[in-house]
């Protein structure tokens, strides 16, 4: 991937033809990133060894984010391209619409563009839901073999719908 090759680029000259190839292939991400510093991210303009690690935030290294629109965006996490829609709720990694809260990928885009993280949950894990559900009491079941059970209903054959 074309920005890992920037990231472990040794000298500025290589840097900055890796760079410019990069903001060629995708326009919104060099401003991106020189923004966040090119000390933070790169071996060419690092000041320090760095040993081979990464050592600065995940989120300000790894993830580029990518305006689509207003509410579309791709992130870029390592060699995955993920788009996430805040307002349909989803992401391209699929956990955003299947677990009703915001993914990862999601939370990124959400900090990025300093909304607020509870307006992207589900109405069902707020705690105003949650305080709804428990207004009315709820008694417990007794034990099974406790149960009274009419003979007519035991009577009743329950079988499969057809399909």
């Amino acid at each position: 991937m074309l920005y890992y090759r920037c990231v472990k680029a040794y000298r500025l000259c290589e840097f900055a033809c890796l760079m410019n190839t990069l903001t060629l292939v995708q326009p919104q991400l060099g401003p991106y990133l020189q923004e966040v510093g090119y000390e933070r991210w790169s071996r060419a303009y690092s000041e320090g060894r760095r040993y081979n690690i990464m050592t600065t935030n995940i989120l300000e290294c790894i993830n580029a984010i990518l305006v689509m629109d207003d509410t579309v965006y791709t992130i870029l996490d390592g060699d995955k391209n993920r788009v996430v829609d805040l307002q349909a709720r989803t992401c391209s990694c699929r956990r955003f619409q299947l677990e009703q809260l915001p993914c990862a990928h999601a939370m990124i885009v959400i900090w990025h563009s300093k909304r607020d993280v509870y307006d992207f949950c589900f109405e069902y894990y707020n705690s105003s839901t949650w305080k709804a559900t428990y207004v009315e009491v709820v008694y417990p079941f007794p034990h099974q073999g406790d149960w009274v059970i009419p003979n007519e209903v035991c009577d009743v054959k329950v079988l499969p719908p057809d399909i």
